[in-house]
Formats: structure tokens, C-alpha cells, sequence
């Protein structure tokens, strides 16, 4: 049989142009690597996680204090890659855990700023109203200030790694959906998406949520979950911006919700960790938000925030795609040593897209990465044929 015309070929194919993929590939590229990058939908969408104007960064780590070298890592590619774009892409807010005494909220992010003495306050209920007049808390819950946290744009971000990636040769497609990938004779890889064949030694899959399409040992692992933000104009604005409203996760009754201020558009924005808990297939989940969605939301603000409890200005859905212990899977193709990936980042992700970038790239490049990733490696689940 004829063998079938190779349109390209590259050092690393780089699938998802994604927060992830976008970094990796920008981190390749200024390293001197032939790198094509191939996202199936618009760089950047908003049919994945990488949307919503804003996103959360913050330092005082309750998920695990193992991330928090990745993240004073990530705080430095950060400002790098704001001046390679000359673009501000991180806003310093402080951050806020709130929470009872002895929760995970609460409790893991003063372990994490204990173990690594991050500068931080401890505040009770009382000090944290009357700092921040937004909050209406019951007078047992305490809040652990850290002035480091913010958030990010993630869609400005994902153009800054493109635009930068290109500056430096990569070839970046969108709307172009990977089909198939194998490896080759010479122990590359052979990608076959809707519009051509391509050839690598390397690839990197940062698919999130279609992930175990590529990748079906993943299946039971890399989770998608319907998520949905509000934007709701506060009655008291003045309390909602900026410089007055520090980024928060606060551990109530109703569940765990996170939150910003007013920026970029009407409103002020906040989700419910886990929303619904509504998990399926990608293509599918991420339907419109509804009444429903928007009445948990309401009803959390009207609690907490009343005067932020104004109109309903934006509903959005996006996606989380959770691994079962929540946090990241970054690790080696089990059967494919040319292939490499990242996911699932369990709602939790997009704060280290710079050195996760960082990550793939030394991974493709090198086959190892002098970051400690053993957190995140694919055998600490006992998964049947892995």
C-alpha cells in the first residue's frame, strides 16, 4: 500500500491550543523547536475552560501545599510572558479563604503559608466586614488574607502564548480536529486530523475536556463537569472593584464558591465549585446556563454579598474536567514514550498554565522536567491496562 503524503513535519505537535497548550507551545518555540500547534475549535473559544475573562491565582494553596513551588514558578512566567506581550495578563487583588476553624478551605491554606511562611493575615468574620463592607459572614467563619493572589485574563493570555509562539516559528491551526495519531518507524509520531497527515518526533495532547478522546486509558480519570458562572451588578459597586475586593473561595453550608470583582464587563462574577455535579460527554454538556443554574447562584449572593446581589448582567458555561482525587494528571503516554500530556486539572488549572507550558515543553524536549511533577504522575491510580 502506498504510504499516505505527509503534509509537515515538526520536533513537537502541540494538540489543544488551550491556557496549557498554548504555553507549551510558546515555551517550545522560543527554545528553537519546529512546533504545530492544532486546535479542533477557535483560538481562544469558549467551548472549554480557558474563558470567562477572569480567573483566579493565588498562593496560599489549601488543595496541597506540594503546589506551591509550581505556582511561585508560575508567578514568574507570568510577568515573562507579560513583557514578551507587553500586555498586563495578572491583577493583584489579594485572595481570600474563607471558611470554620478546621475546614479544608480554611485549614489547608494556612498549612500551605505556615510550610512555606507566605506573608498572610487571619481574619474573623468581624475583620473581614469591616475591611471589606461586600461581605455579610456568620460570626464564626474566619478568612485567611494573602496579598499575593489575583487573577489573570485567560483569554488575552492564551493570544499573548500564541502571538508569542509565532514570533518565534510555530505554526499554529485552528478549527483542525485530530482524528488519529501513531507512532511511526522511527519512533515519532504520525497526527491525522480533518485537513492533513503530520509528522513528529514528540507530542503534547492538552485537550482538557477531550482528552480521553485521544487518550481512552484517561476515560474514568479526566471527568468533564458542567460548570456555570454569574455576573451579577452589584447595588453597592463601590465595593465590588478592584482595589476593595479581594478574589475569594469561601467554604459555606451551600457548597464551595469562588469569586472576583468587577472587571472587564458588568458585574461581579463568582461559581459554585462543582455546580450541579453534572459529568458527560463534552460535545454535549456544556449546555446554556438556565433558571436553575442562576437560582443556586442568586440565592448564595443574596446571602453573603446582598449588595452585590443586583441584576443577573451574564450567565456563562464552561467545563472543569476532574481526575478522581481532584488534582492534576501530567504524566507519559503508558504505551506511546513519544507522547506526553496534561490533565485533567480539575477545575483548578489555569494559574499554572505558565509553568505547566514549561512542564510539557521540558517533557517533549527532554523526556524529563526538573520540576517535581511525582504528584501528578498517571500511576497513582490503579487503572486497569495502564
Amino acid at each position: 500500500m502506498a504510504q499516505t503524503s505527509v503534509d509537515g513535519t515538526y520536533d513537537t505537535i502541540v494538540v489543544g491550543i488551550g491556557a496549557m497548550g498554548s504555553a507549551t507551545c510558546y515555551q517550545l518555540a522560543r527554545r528553537g523547536q519546529r512546533v504545530l500547534g492544532l486546535e479542533r475549535f477557535d483560538i481562544p473559544h469558549t467551548r472549554g475552560s480557558s474563558h470567562g475573562y477572569t480567573r483566579i491565582i493565588r498562593l496560599a494553596y489549601h488543595e496541597d501545599p506540594s503546589y506551591v513551588n509550581l505556582l511561585k514558578r508560575a508567578y514568574e512566567l507570568w510577568a515573562d510572558i507579560e513583557k514578551r506581550a507587553a500586555e498586563k495578563l495578572l491583577y493583584i487583588t489579594g485572595s481570600l479563604n474563607i471558611g470554620l476553624a478546621g475546614n479544608e478551605t480554611f485549614e489547608g491554606a494556612y498549612q500551605s503559608v505556615q510550610q512555606y511562611a507566605l506573608a498572610h493575615e487571619i481574619l474573623s468574620s468581624k475583620d473581614i466586614t469591616q475591611r471589606y463592607p461586600a461581605y455579610s459572614l456568620p460570626p464564626e467563619y474566619f478568612g485567611l488574607y494573602q496579598p499575593q493572589g489575583g487573577f489573570l485574563l485567560p483569554e488575552r493570555s492564551i493570544v499573548a502564548f500564541t502571538g508569542a509562539a509565532m514570533s518565534y516559528g510555530a505554526q499554529i491551526q485552528a478549527r483542525e480536529q485530530v482524528l488519529d495519531y501513531q507512532p511511526t518507524a522511527g519512533g515519532g509520531v504520525r497526527v491525522t486530523t480533518d485537513k492533513g497527515v503530520y509528522e513528529a518526533g514528540r507530542m503534547v495532547v492538552t485537550s482538557g475536556a477531550w482528552n480521553a478522546r485521544l487518550m481512552p486509558f484517561l476515560q474514568d480519570l479526566a471527568v468533564p463537569e458542567r460548570q456555570v458562572l454569574a455576573w451579577l451588578q452589584p447595588h453597592q459597586p463601590e465595593y465590588f472593584r478592584p482595589d476593595t475586593f479581594p478574589v475569594f473561595i469561601m467554604d459555606m453550608p451551600e457548597g464551595v464558591f469562588y469569586g472576583f470583582p468587577v472587571f472587564a464587563v458588568p458585574g461581579f462574577k463568582f461559581g459554585k465549585y462543582h455546580h450541579l455535579a453534572e459529568t458527560g460527554d463534552p460535545d454535549t454538556l456544556l449546555t446554556e446556563p438556565n433558571q436553575r443554574d442562576e437560582g443556586v447562584l442568586r440565592d448564595f449572593a443574596s446571602r453573603y454579598f446582598p449588595g452585590g446581589a443586583g441584576p443577573t448582567m451574564s450567565l456563562a458555561s464552561c467545563m472543569f474536567t476532574n481526575a478522581p482525587d481532584g488534582h492534576f494528571i501530567i504524566d507519559r503516554h503508558p504505551e506511546l514514550e513519544q507522547v506526553y500530556f496534561a490533565s485533567a486539572c480539575s477545575g483548578h488549572g489555569f494559574k499554572f498554565a505558565s509553568v505547566i507550558g514549561e512542564i510539557m515543553a521540558d517533557l517533549a524536549e527532554k523526556g524529563e522536567t526538573s520540576h517535581d511533577i511525582s504528584f501528578f504522575r498517571l500511576g497513582r491510580f490503579s487503572t486497569p491496562g495502564v
